[in-house]
This record gives structure tokens, C-alpha cells and sequence, in this order.
């Protein structure tokens, strides 16, 4: 329903509830009235009604004293206190509205932009209700919420002009500022209370908003003399220590963890901090792993989970969806970057190489009139499994052999949807892919493997109709790595070794090479990153498909291989010199496309 129309529904309720003498269920309307439409203005006229209705404003706030109020009920009190001139309880009751849900436009109401309120009002409540929005507020602002809250940043604004000796007020100004990217006022106000008067709450703003300047060395003598005064605030040496990390100095913030976690060893920062340093110091996925298993322990640590997200997020396979590299998929792309060359266009693309069969998919998702077409396959045959496997998803047809089509029939509708609802192109972490697909564990087996090979199409809307003309294989990749992940969830309750969850993972790893494999590879992964006890299986499992993969890319291209780098890669429980070789072999194929990518051995025709 339109929010206008929804608003003024409540406050017609509302006014016959208040013809009736019925006050409270007026109260309750109106509030759902300013919760639908905050700028609604029928709903402030009939606030005033029921002002008058229950005898006066203190009547009337009584009407909203339940405490399970809704969040237009607090405006509605934020403006019975503003219209009886009640201004620190108006601005502290508009605050909590604010910082409760700040994209929306609470703090357009006429009474805060009168020039003349920051007079009235008391700094310290002032300060009080900066505190209560900061609170929740992400630093920098997103645009969105930018709009939401600037009428209240510049009362705050005009509120440090008019009483700028006050030092809470400026302190708690300074952390607003900073949200917006005012960073010279931050600083200033940060400073002049500082100087007013030293205390912790004031070093620990002013170090955030020499951090926020870029001014780092500066933040770190501030906080780190503000340790050595005061040592009690453990969060501070956090703070110490990441600055470190984020510039460029994970090992000099280490010592700072450790004097946390030699007096609390379960502190919900530190310890998620020490493995991020460890991980900027080492490298590797040693520490990312060991971040991962310490969220799972802890899954109150809302740090962990912010840390884990932040350095797997642009790795691939740790944070998303592994990108392709054949060449059809390069022309693909241009394809599609071309305003005259419409999706309903016949195109052939002929290829000198059999290519993954699931290419086929993404250039027909992109062009479903398309036709495909491959000169050769070389040795070592792709297309032949590295050993015998009980599920083919792919049959290999024509005179040569070099037709792929799905070796399964399509998939239920019911279960396609479901994977197109569920499928996603990235994650926090690779258990929190495996955690994601849960929703598809009741998802017969056959299903998930049909759907391997008959990708539904993206959802609807921006993302969907992004991936459906500009990179169709992503989608495809990311349907097939779901698929894969609900396989991982397929009969749970049989022990690993033996399940059937396991053998249709392997199938697929070690079927006729294929974006499959990776998919499946990549469950198999996240299943050993929740679960250590099958890590040593699932490790060996994927070096040796990479071992044998890098074999035949010796003798021809087998763009898989990187992919399956990364995933060995992200097992640091194998033995080093497993991981080497991953390393080694990344370098070397990363390096080889650099020089040979820019020339495509595919040709289109429209």
C-alpha cells in the first residue's frame, strides 16, 4: 500500500476513535499514521486534536506511555514535547526515532529548524541525543541516510556555534561530524574539548577523528598516551592495533592484542583482531580459517563475522563466485557490450577448442538463439572423466563428439526456483555459503544435479537484469555452486565416509572438466571449513584434481586450473608442499593468460 494512503487511513481511524472519546486507540493510530508517512501532515493536525481531546499535552503523553510503543508513537511524543515547549525531552525523543531508523525523514518537522531553538535547548541534552544516534549509525554515512539525518546534524552544527565551550557537546558533535566527513570539524571540535578538559571519552574521539583525517600517527599518540594514563579500556587497544593493521603495520599492533588477551582471553574484539594482524603478517588462509572457526565458537562475536567478511570479500571462492576465462565467455562479453546486438539475435560462435560444456549455458542464457560450435578437442581429452564416476552430468554427441548437451532431464520447477531464490554471487565467508544453503537440504538429490545443467534465470530485478546482459556465466557459476552447496547438505545425518552427499560432490569434482568441478569443489570446501574432521579428506580430494588438471594444462589450456589453485589454497591444514605447488602453479597460470587472453581463439557471427 502506499504509505501517503496508508497514513491517512490510520489518521481517519484516528479521528473517529477520538469523536468516540476513545483516546488510546486514537494514540495507536496515530503513531501507525507517522510510522507509514513521517511528513504526513493530517497526522500532526490530528495530534492536535487529541491534545485538545484528552485536556492538555500531559494528558496526551500519557495516552503513549506503553512500552512497546511503535516508532512513530515516539515521533508523535517527540512532537508533544516540542509543542509545549518542552525542547530537550522533543530533541531527545525525535533522536531515539532517528537513530532507530535513519532513512527515514523523522527530523523533517518544522519545530528543529527554527533558528532560534539552539537557544532553548540544553547542551548536555543535546550531547545526549548525539550519543544516542552515533550509536547506531555507520561511518561514513551512505547517501541514503545522509538525507535522512542532515536536519539534525545541522541543529547540532548550530548548537556548537552557540555554545562552543561546552566539552561533551563538542565530543559527541565531533562524532557526528565525522559520519557526514566533516573530518576538519571533527577534529577541531574533537581538540577544543580535549583541551577544555582531558579525559578518556575525549582522547578516545579525538584519535578517531585524526584516524578519519588520515592523520594516523598523530591518532596513535593520542590513544596510545591515553593507554599509558588510563589502561583500563581494553576496546582502546583495539583500536591501537588495527590502526596498525590498516596501515601497513600488522605486527606492531600484535604486542597491543596480546596485553588484552593475556588478561581476557575470550575478548570479543581482540581475539578476532589478533587473527586478522596474524593473517596481514603471514598471508596465506591459515589465519581466515582459524577467524572462521573461532566465529563458529563464538557466534556472538559480531567482530569476527565483520573481520571475516572484510578479508575474504574480494578473494575469489573465499568471498565470491570464481570468475571464468574461456574464450567464448570473452566474446560473450563483448557481445553483449554491444548497444546494436540484441539478446534475440542468431549468433554462432565457433570455437578452435572444446571448451567447459557449461559455457554453452551462459552463451545461450545471453543469446538463447545461439549455436556453438568447437573445431577440436586436445589431449588429454577433457572430455573424459579423471576416474570412473557414477553420475554424468554432461553427454558428448555430434561426429566428433564435440556437441555437450545436459545428461539429465530439467530439474522440477519447484526445486529451480528454490536455487534461483537462493543462489548468490557472494558471501561472508565460505561456511557462510555452506550455512546460506541450508534452505535447499530438503531438495532431492536429482534435482540439485539437473539444475547443474538446466540454470534457471536470475531473479528479477537490478543485479538480475545486470547479470542477464552483461555476464550471464556469473549466474550461471553461482546457480551451480548452490546447486553444489545443497548437495553438501544432502542426508546430513550419514557419516562422511560413505555418504552419499560426498560421492555426488566427487562425481562432479572429478567428472569431464567443467565449471562443475569447481562448484563442487567449492562445497566440498566449505563443508570442510564447518567441518574439521573431513578437512584432510577434502583436501586431498581437491590437490589431486588440481595435480591432475595442471598435468593436461601442460599440453593444452584448462581454464579450471586457477580455480583450483584457489581452492587448495584455502586448505592450510594440507602439507606445505601441497600448498606450494598451488601457489606456484596460480603464479604460472595467472601469468600465461596475462600474455595470451588479449588474442581469443573463438569467432562470432551474427
Amino acid at each position: 500500500m502506499d504509505e501517503r494512503l496508508e497514513a491517512e487511513g490510520e489518521v481517519a481511524v484516528a479521528r473517529l476513535a477520538i469523536d468516540s472519546g476513545d483516546l488510546s486507540h486514537a494514540a495507536v493510530h496515530l503513531g501507525d499514521a507517522l510510522t507509514a508517512d513521517p511528513r504526513h501532515p493530517d497526522a500532526y493536525e490530528a495530534l492536535a486534536e487529541l491534545v485538545a481531546a484528552a485536556g492538555g499535552h500531559t494528558a496526551a503523553l500519557a495516552l503513549f506511555a506503553d512500552d512497546e510503543r511503535s516508532i512513530g508513537s515516539v515521533a508523535c511524543v517527540a512532537q508533544l514535547h516540542a509543542a509545549a515547549g518542552e525542547w530537550d525531552p522533543a530533541v531527545g525523543s525525535l533522536a531515539a526515532v532517528i537513530g532507530a531508523d535513519p532513512a527515514r525523514p523523522w527530523a523533517e518537522v518544522a519545530w528543529l529548524a527554527d533558528p532560534a531553538l539552539p537557544g532553548r535547548l540544553s547542551p548536555s541534552a543535546v550531547a545526549q541525543a548525539v550519543a544516542r544516534i552515533s550509536r547506531t549509525l555507520p561511518e561514513p554515512l551512505p547517501a541514503p541516510l545522509r538525507d535522512g539525518v542532515q536536519p539534525f546534524y545541522a541543529l547540532v552544527r548550530a548548537c556548537v556555534a552557540a555554545r562552543p565551550e561546552h566539552v561533551l557537546l563538542n565530543t559527541m558533535a565531533s562524532t557526528l561530524a565525522r559520519r557526514f566527513g566533516d573530518v576538519a570539524d571533527a577534529v577541531a571540535w574533537a581538540e577544543r574539548a580535549q583541551r577544555a578538559e582531558a579525559g578518556h571519552w575525549q582522547a578516545v574521539v579525538l584519535g578517531a577523528a585524526l584516524r578519519a583525517a588520515g592523520r594516523t600517527d598523530e591518532a596513535l599518540a593520542v590513544w596510545e598516551a591515553e593507554i599509558a594514563r588510563d589502561p583500563s579500556d581494553r576496546e582502546l587497544y583495539v583500536d591501537v592495533a588495527e590502526l596498525y593493521r590498516q596501515t601497513g603495520r600488522p605486527a606492531a599492533g600484535l604486542a597491543w592484542l596480546d596485553r588484552v588477551l593475556a588478561a581476557e582471553p575470550d575478548h570479543p574484539k581482540a581475539g578476532p583482531a589478533a587473527f586478522a594482524l596474524r593473517h596481514a603478517v603471514d598471508g596465506g588462509t591459515a589465519h581466515l580459517l582459524a577467524l572462521g572457526d573461532h566465529l563458529r565458537t563464538h557466534p556472538d562475536h559480531g567482530y569476527a563475522a565483520q573481520l571475516l567478511d572484510e578479508l575474504c570479500q574480494d578473494e575469489p571462492w573465499l568471498g565470491h563466485v570464481h570468475p571464468a576465462s574461456e574464450a567464448s565467455v570473452n566474446v560473450l562479453h563483448q557481445m553483449l557490450a554491444n548497444p546494436a546486438t540484441a539478446r534475440d539475435h542468431e549468433i554462432e560462435l565457433l570455437s578452435s577448442n572444446l571448451e567447459a560444456p557449461s559455457t554453452r549455458l551462459a552463451v545461450r542464457m545471453g543469446f538463447p538463439r545461439s549455436e556453438i560450435g568447437y573445431q577440436s578437442v586436445s589431449a588429454p581429452d577433457p572430455r573424459e572423466p579423471q576416474y570412473q564416476v557414477g553420475v554424468l552430468l554432461w553427454e558428448f554427441g555430434g561426429a566428433e563428439g564435440l556437441d555437450a548437451r545436459p545428461a539429465v532431464a530439467p530439474p522440477s520447477p519447484e526445486a529451480a526456483e528454490r536455487v534461483r531464490q537462493v543462489a548468490a554471487l557472494s558471501w561472508a565467508a565460505p561456511g557462510a555459503a555452506y550455512d546460506h544453503a541450508v534452505r535447499l537440504a530438503d531438495l532431492s538429490a536429482e534435482d540439485l544435479l539437473a539444475v547443474c545443467v538446466h540454470p534457471p534465470l536470475p531473479r528479477e530485478g537490478d543485479q538480475g537484469a545486470y547479470l542477464l546482459g552483461r555476464q550471464p556465466e556469473m549466474w550461471v557459476r553461482a546457480v551451480q555452486t548452490f546447486a553444489c552447496l545443497g548437495l553438501a547438505h544432502h542426508r546430513t545425518d550419514e557419516p562422511w565416509e560413505g555418504s552419499r552427499r560426498r560421492a555426488l560432490l566427487l562425481d562432479l569434482l572429478f567428472g569431464p572438466e567443467d565449471w562443475t568441478n569447481e562448484a563442487a569443489g567449492f562445497a566440498l570446501l566449505a563443508t570442510a571449513w564447518v567441518d574439521p574432521a573431513v578437512r584432510e579428506d577434502v583436501g586431498l580430494r581437491l590437490a589431486d584434481r588440481m595435480i591432475a588438471v595442471s598435468k593436461a594444462w601442460q599440453q593444452r589450456d584448462a581454464t579450471i586450473l586457477a580455480s583450483l589453485c584457489r581452492l587448495v589454497l584455502a586448505c592450510p591444514w594440507l602439507d606445505p608442499t601441497f600448498l606450494a605447488v598451488a601457489a606456484k602453479l596460480l603464479t604460472a597460470v595467472v601469468e600465461f593468460d596475462a600474455r595470451t587472453r588479449t588474442t581469443t581463439s573463438c569467432a562470432a557471427r551474427r
